[in-house]
């Protein structure tokens, strides 16, 4: 993991004058070249973090820019994702969006495991229909909702870290989206998958859970152990 523990660069030109197709943004394979070119090195253009940043960083309320589907398969996209996955393993994530790590690019990934659900009480997985589900990337996509039934639940965020708020969510969606091997896929997400695809994809449009939470319900998660520790504490931006 000592590659995530530095500031990763991509040269990537500024938004707005990414190349243009059918008058929208997308990153063109010519461009995607000449940015993965310097993935390991420290040019200092736009970033791509080993951390996950915080709201205030502008990639964060950006709207993400499609990737062109013959550049997935190159061999320099494949490394790019599985640096996100990297990152988004090693804070322990249910989900991560290209944006978090300085990306501004419309890829988000997907992962519930047995170890997540066991640090859950029972009767909140039960309640919320908690499952797991297997890693999944998805490039590129669209999101409809089939159930309008709305559900207010807590939710975090890595990018918004130390604090949470409940959110108004739809309880089913589905998403539409090309995988990392550039396959088109499907999937109708309920409850609280529906809940993960649903604020991932709101990164890709440069939204985060403050925007649409309950603010009377917005608290610092660490609250009582501040107070028992005099305010003694630390809230570090990594994980241990």
């Amino acid at each position: 993991m000592a590659t995530l523990r530095r500031i990763l660069t991509i040269s990537i030109p500024p938004y707005h004058v990414m190349s243009m197709k059918n008058n929208a943004r997308s990153m063109s394979f010519h461009k995607l070249k000449i940015a993965l070119r310097s993935f390991w090195r420290s040019d200092k253009d736009a970033p791509v973090y080993g951390h996950i940043c915080q709201v205030g960083d502008p990639v964060l309320r950006t709207q993400a820019m499609p990737v062109e589907p013959e550049i997935i398969c190159t061999k320099d996209f494949q490394a790019l994702l599985g640096h996100l996955k990297d990152v988004m393993k090693w804070y322990n994530a249910v989900g991560l969006a290209a944006p978090q790590i300085g990306l501004p690019w419309q890829i988000f990934a997907v992962e519930v495991t047995k170890s997540h659900l066991k640090s859950i009480p029972k009767e909140m997985r039960d309640a919320q229909g908690m499952e797991e589900i297997p890693f999944q990337v998805f490039i590129n996509p669209t999101l409809r909702v089939t159930d309008y039934t709305v559900l207010r639940l807590p939710e975090r965020c890595e990018s918004i870290r130390g604090y949470s708020a409940d959110v108004p969510r739809s309880k089913e969606v589905e998403v539409t989206a090309l995988t990392e091997k550039g396959k088109s896929i499907t999937w109708i997400a309920k409850g609280w998958s529906a809940r993960i695809v649903q604020h991932e994809y709101d990164h890709l449009q440069g939204r985060v859970f403050t925007d649409i939470m309950d603010p009377k319900t917005f608290n610092c998660t660490a609250w009582n152990a501040i107070n028992g520790c005099r305010g003694r504490i630390e809230l570090k931006y990594i994980p241990k």
